[in-house]
Order: C-alpha cells, then sequence, then structure tokens
C-alpha cells in the first residue's frame, strides 16, 4: 500500500518557513569574531532538518543546496574553517533561496534558477577555500601484545586517537546497500566514516568523530529505528591520563576477577564504552560485543563469577598474565572516560532536546477559517446572552431572583468564553518584528550606513488580523527611517553622535489600545522645510501651526521633501497610503520629532477588529454606538457655554478650550425633538489629534459590541465604519469617529450639517 505523501506537505511548509525563520534571527544576532558553538549547531540542524524533510518530499533542489549549506557549516561548527562575515551574507542569501523554493513548491512562484545556481556556486567555493584538514586515525583492529606490567604506572598512557574524538561502531539492521550509502554519507558530515560487512550479512559502518551518539542517532533515524542500531564504542578510544598507581593496582585486582578463560566459561561482566551506550537515567549490561543476549547480574553481587562455579578468581587461579592484567586494565579505563566524556557532553544536548519537544506537544496547528468561524459563532452567543438579558430585565426581581441570578452567571461565564476564544487570535509582534532586523541590514549595507536595530515588547499581542494589514505600513515606515532619519557615518560624527545610528521598533498595551513606535536618533524633521514645500505644492499651511499639524503634512499625497530620488525612497509615494491603511484598521498615528536628535512615529491600534466596547447613544428613535476609546468625556451644557461663531456654527467652552459642536441629527437628516444642545448630551470625542464635541438626544449605556460589516453585507455609508445586533434584536449603527469629525469641520456644524446629508440624498436617489 502506498502513502500519498502529499497530505503532509502543508506540515513540512510551515515547519520549514519556522526553521527558516529561526536560522536566520541565530545569523543576525551572532557574534561573528567568537561565535557561538550551540547558535552553529542550531544553524546547522535546521538546514540539516529541511534537506532531511525535503528529500522525503522528494523536493530535490531544496535538498541539494542544503546539502552544500550544511557542508560548510559542518566546517564551521567543527572550527576547522573561521567565521567571517562573507559566510554569514552567504547564508543569509541561501536563506532566501530555500524560502524562494519552498514558495515555489507551496504557491507555484516562478523560482529564478540564475540566483539558485549563484548561491551554490558561492557555497561550494566558500567551502572549498580556507579548509584545514582534521587528521584522522583510521582504527585498526589489533589482539593484545604482551607487554611489561610496569608501563601501566606511568603519568600517562600513548594513544593514537587525537582528543576528543571518538570511534564508534554502528551495527545496522537489515537495510539496503543504498540507504547504508546514503547514511554513509551524511555520518560523512560528523568524521570519517567507512563500511564493512560482518558474517551474518549485516552492515557496520565505524565513525571517527567528535560528535556524540546523539548526533549519530539523529541522522541515521531519518532511515532507520533508532532502536534497531547497536551502537559500540571502539577499545581504542582516547584517554588522557591513567590513574595513580594505587588505583591501578586495586583495578589490577578487579580486572583478575572479571577475566575469564573464554574456550570454557563465559564470563558475566559489566562492559563499560564499548557495549551498547546507556540509555538515559539507565545502565545497559551487555556481553559478547553486540551479538549475545544481555544478562543483568545481581544487583548486590560485589563481583563477578565463574557461571556454575563457586570458587572466586584470584590472581593465582585466574591463568591471566600480569600484561594481559595491564591491557585490561587499559581498555577499561580508557572505555570509562570516554563513556564518562560523552555523558558530560550530552548532558546539556539532552535537556535542551527536550524543550522543543514539550513545546511542541503542548500546541496543535489550526486552520484560520476554523477560528474565524468559533469567533463568528461566540459572536452570536453574545448577542443571544445580551437578548436573554433584556428580556431578563423586564420581569419582576423578586418572584424570579433566581432566574436572574442564573443569567448573571450565564452573563460572566460568556464573557470569559469570549475573551478566551479572542485571545486564540491574538498572536504577539514579534511576527512582524522578526523580518525586519534583515531587511534593516540589508538597507543599511546599501546606504553605507550603520544602524542598529532595537525591538522592544516583541511579546505583545495583537489581533492576527490586524497584524497582517500592519505589516506593509510598518515596512514603509522602518525604510523611511534608515534612508532619510538616520544620517551617514561621516554626518554623524560631525553632529557628536556615534557613527551608528539605533531605530527602535516598541510595542505596548495602552488602555484598550496597542501603541507601536517606530523611533530613530538621526537627523529628524525639518519644520521650515517642511512648511516650505507644502507652500510650493500649493498646500494651506501657516506659520500659526502646531508641529504636529506641520509633521502630519507629511502624510499628504506627493509629499515629500527628498533631495534625490533613489530606489528606497523619495517620490512622495506611501506615506498618505499608510495613514490610510491605519485608519482604516481603526487606528491613528501621531509624529513627534526634535531637529538633530531624532523622530519617533507613533502608531494606535485597537486590540481587535472583532469585539468593541462601545457607547450606546440615542438619536430619535435610533440607537448608534460611539466607540468607547475615543470618548474624552461626556457632559450636558450649559446656555452660557454655547457660543455661535460667524460663518462656522456652534462652539462649546470647556475648560478653557472651544470645541466645535456636530449635531448628528442634522449631518444625517435624522428627526427628533432634541435640537437644543441643552436638552440633550454633548460628547467630547478626539481622533487624531482633533477634538469636537457630538450633538445626541441621550445615552442609553456601554456595551460590548460584535462588530458587522455594513459595507459587506449592504454599501459604504460616510461616517458608519459598521453594524451590531443590539438585545433587543434591533440594528445600531457604529459611528466613525475620525469621518464624522472631517465631515463637521468641511461643512457648516449645525446648518450646514443638513446640505451635507441632503447632497448624499440626492446622490442616492440619482443613483436609483
Amino acid at each position: 500500500m502506498t502513502i500519498d505523501m502529499s497530505q503532509f506537505y502543508e506540515v513540512f511548509f510551515d515547519e520549514a518557513e519556522e526553521l527558516l525563520a529561526e536560522a536566520e534571527r541565530l545569523l543576525l544576532g551572532i557574534n561573528i569574531a567568537n561565535p557561538d558553538n550551540e547558535e552553529l549547531n542550531a544553524i546547522f540542524r535546521a538546514a540539516h532538518s529541511i534537506k532531511g524533510g525535503a528529500a522525503t518530499f522528494g523536493f530535490m533542489d531544496m535538498t541539494e543546496i542544503t546539502h552544500v549549506l550544511e557542508n560548510l557549516l559542518d566546517k564551521i561548527r567543527k572550527h576547522e574553517m573561521a567565521l567571517t562575515a562573507e559566510h554569514v551574507d552567504a547564508f543569509l542569501a541561501a536563506k532566501d533561496v530555500l524560502k524562494m523554493e519552498l514558495d515555489g513548491h507551496r504557491l507555484a512562484t516562478e523560482v529564478d534558477e540564475e540566483q539558485v545556481a549563484d548561491v551554490k556556486m558561492m557555497l561550494k567555493q566558500l567551502s572549498e577555500a580556507g579548509a584545514v584538514s582534521t587528521p584522522v586515525v583510521a582504527p585498526v583492529a589489533t589482539a593484545p601484545t604482551p607487554q611489561p606490567a610496569e608501563p601501566i604506572v606511568k603519568d600517562s598512557i600513548e594513544t593514537a586517537m587525537p582528543d576528543g574524538m571518538s570511534c564508534f561502531n554502528i551495527v545496522m539492521p537489515d537495510i539496503t546497500e543504498k540507504d547504508v550509502e546514503n547514511l554513509q554519507e551524511e555520518l560523512g558530515l560528523l568524521g570519517d566514516a567507512t563500511v564493512s560487512k560482518q558474517a551474518d550479512g549485516r552492515f557496520v559502518i565505524s565513525l571517527t568523530t567528535d560528535s556524540s551518539q546523539d548526533d549519530i542517532v539523529s541522522i541515521c533515524s531519518f532511515i532507520v529505528d533508532p532502536d534497531d542500531l547497536v551502537i559500540t564504542l571502539k577499545s581504542d578510544a582516547p584517554v588522557v591520563s591513567a590513574p595513580p598507581a594505587e588505583e591501578v593496582k586495586s583495578g589490577v585486582a578487579t580486572a583478575v576477577e572479571t577475566q575469564v578463560d573464554t574456550s570454557t566459561k563465559v564470563l558475566v561482566q559489566e562492559e563499560v564504552g564499548y557495549g551498547l551506550f546507556e540509555e538515559e537515567g539507565k545502565e545497559k549490561q551487555e556481553e559478547g560485543y553486540g551479538f549475545f543476549a544481555p544478562f543483568q547480574p545481581h544487583p548486590d553481587a560485589v563481583k563477578a563469577n565463574l557461571i556454575g562455579d563457586d570458587t572466586a578468581l584470584t590472581l593465582a587461579n585466574s591463568g591471566t598474565t600480569s600484561a594481559q592484567l595491564a591491557t585490561a586494565v587499559k581498555t577499561e579505563v580508557a572505555a570509562s572516560t570516554a563513556s564518562q566524556e560523552a555523558d558530560r557532553r550530552n548532558a546539556g544536548r539532552r535537556e535542551a532536546d527536550k524543550a522543543p519537544a514539550s513545546a511542541e506537544a503542548s500546541s496543535i496547528r489550526v486552520g484560520v477559517e476554523k477560528v474565524d468561524q468559533l469567533i463568528n459563532l461566540v459572536g452570536e452567543l453574545v448577542i443571544t446572552q445580551a437578548m436573554i438579558e433584556q428580556r431578563i430585565s423586564m420581569l419582576d426581581p423578586v418572584h424570579n431572583e433566581a432566574l436572574i441570578n442564573s443569567v448573571g452567571q450565564l452573563t460572566r461565564n460568556t464573557r470569559d468564553l469570549q475573551e478566551s476564544v479572542m485571545s486564540i487570535r491574538m498572536m504577539p509582534m514579534d511576527f512582524v518584528f522578526s523580518r525586519f532586523p534583515r531587511m534593516v541590514r540589508d538597507l543599511a549595507a546599501k546606504l553605507n550606513k550603520k544602524v542598529d536595530f532595537v525591538t522592544v515588547g516583541a511579546t505583545t499581542e495583537l489581533d492576527k488580523g490586524l497584524i497582517e494589514r500592519i505589516v506593509d505600513p510598518l515596512t514603509h515606515l522602518v525604510r523611511n527611517s534608515v534612508d532619510h532619519g538616520i544620517e551617514i557615518p561621516e554626518n554623524r560624527r560631525k553632529a557628536g553622535k556615534s557613527e551608528s545610528g539605533t531605530l527602535t521598533l516598541s510595542a505596548a498595551h495602552k488602555g484598550g489600545s496597542i501603541v507601536i513606535e517606530v523611533t530613530d536618533d538621526g537627523a529628524g524633521l525639518n519644520r521650515d522645510r517642511i512648511l516650505a514645500k507644502a507652500q510650493s505644492n500649493g498646500l494651506p499651511v501657516s506659520e500659526n501651526m502646531t508641529d504636529g499639524e506641520v509633521f502630519s503634512l507629511i502624510f499628504a499625497p506627493g509629499f515629500s521633501t527628498a533631495e534625490v530620488v533613489t530606489d528606497v525612497s523619495g517620490r512622495g509615494v506611501g506615506m498618505d497610503v499608510v495613514k490610510r491603511n491605519i485608519t482604516a484598521m481603526g487606528g491613528s498615528v501621531e509624529i513627534r520629532s526634535a531637529l538633530g536628535f531624532g523622530t519617533t512615529i507613533s502608531i494606535a491600534l485597537p486590540l481587535t477588529l472583532a469585539i468593541l466596547d462601545g457607547m450606546s447613544v440615542s438619536l430619535g428613535d435610533s440607537v448608534y454606538v460611539i466607540p468607547l476609546n475615543l470618548i474624552v468625556e461626556t457632559l450636558q451644557p450649559r446656555a452660557e457655554d454655547i457660543k455661535t461663531v460667524t460663518g462656522e456654527g456652534r462652539m462649546v467652552h470647556v475648560r478653557g478650550e472651544y470645541l466645535p459642536i456636530i449635531a448628528l441629527h442634522s449631518l444625517f437628516n435624522h428627526k427628533t425633538d432634541i435640537t437644543d444642545p441643552t436638552q440633550g448630551v454633548l460628547v467630547l470625542l478626539e481622533s487624531d489629534g482633533k477634538k469636537s464635541a457630538l450633538f445626541v438626544d441621550r445615552l442609553v449605556g456601554q456595551q460590548q459590541v460584535v462588530i458587522k460589516s455594513l459595507e459587506t453585507n449592504f454599501k459604504k455609508i460616510p461616517g458608519v465604519s459598521g453594524a451590531t445586533i443590539m438585545g433587543d434584536g434591533s440594528v445600531a449603527l457604529i459611528l466613525d469617529v475620525a469621518a464624522l469629525i472631517q465631515m463637521g469641520q468641511t461643512t457648516n456644524y449645525i446648518t450646514g450639517a443638513a446640505s451635507f446629508s441632503n447632497q448624499n440624498n440626492q446622490h442616492m436617489q440619482s443613483n436609483a
């Protein structure tokens, strides 16, 4: 039966993207002068995992380039070659090529074969240049020769194996020659690998390496079951020094007790080092070098005895010469030392390997459409719960106390459920931030600038829908900061700054919003230059404008103060799109800058577009919802606080500040009995740094509502951002505060607003 591997493609694609992102992060943060071994190993493992997965699914183009890549990485991590900036650039280029090939398989996009060939050739040239050959001693199996007993008490024992190197025998299960060839090639990345064949037909790979057993198992596991492997350490393992003479004598006595005449007896002994390696937390007892069944001695046994003989072994009755004892001690000490060294090296790796496994086991991959469906259902549940509350409020609380308490509990549980489900769509800002270090690095190199990129608050969470839409605006802002904000090193030195500029990308929760800031310590914005450019473009400006108003001019379409147009920026295209996109997400943009010190562009966004905390207000027989985060305060004005400005409409005086009044009933041509602001309520609103007072009949109450798209289900209406279903089943429109303030400024706040609604009505009638 054949297995359709295509069903696992998506899992491989997701994991490969994660591995590529992690490798890029490590490469961008690595210390070239003194690279961390664990980081080098992690980059190597990422390349090797991608290679193994690509080979499994038949993506041979990815397999070929990762093979060349890991060859170079292997030499660097073994310190056969020093890491250089050229290597890092090559690795990043290889990452780009792998991502392009991955997208080619996943999305059927075009792959630039010329770029692939160039990167592959570059990796091969770097791998061949500057390589230092490592001497490898081939293992030679020789029978021990009689030697005088005296040499065993020397200070050191001679060995032909280099320090840190071990020679392993890897006995394979019943596999094909093709699989053996593949394993030999893969294990050859760890050291010198040779293949031989046993009498029973099983293949044995002899590997001389400084790697651990875990590394060998991880490579072999791609083809064979790790449980079927028999890995033994050769008896000529490296030994650095011999124990003191007293310990040697004691070891001789112990070794005597474990010697046997193999022609007549089978020795039951505990092999150290050259049997099967220990499982974690257990010690395996092995006899016969892997060819015979293991035998477990009794735990209380003090010394090994001959099977079937109660006579204890001594030096006198063992029949073993002193020379043979010396050889046995040397072998046992060598194997023990190698085993302890392997345990020491593997201890940290085993703990490190456990963490990803537990992390992977604690998460699952779920399609976004399933999450969206769940959120929609919970939204409907919230609406239903609000309807129940509406009905319950009409009942007698004395006779229906139990029912009212139960509904109150249902309300609390529904709110908790809603918050939990909404948190599923929340993603850390690191998902966005992680793509900028590489971009800043490449852009700075292209512009001959030195830029240190810093991120703050990468764990701050935002709705997935907003995260996907904020990427493009942030990309444009970051590119502008590197291109226009941060100066070249020469100019920074003249200004008394360090040659390296700092670009900071931060995110933090503030109230019910998330604030994302792009900050640079560059030249800052030039107020006079912006005003002059705005005048030349025909924009209405004045010297009395605040800094914030002047700086906001850069968001005007086609506005740019750049003297030179480059392929990075300078055409005046993009900043207006940035603001439009952020405003469409219900957010706002603010600019703070100091000439010579730098600029900060602050973006405030709602945490989610699915749920809204709002204030319900009534206007005649209808109810409207105002986003709560845009409300400054509400008040009922006195007659003396209302002022009329000729040609501008009415203003309200609030604590020394005059704010324009926008009558909602006039703006929407809505019938109501309350037309005097002193008889109604003024809701003070603030958006994009502009304040206005919205005149409504009365406040209904604060509540959380589920946002429904009005444009999708009906059409776009000026001043309205969406709709929601109230507890009584009626539909309430959600007001677009920024649009209302803009509409109020372009017409007379009271008398002229009606003309807007009449124009809107005429437009709808003409369409009809």
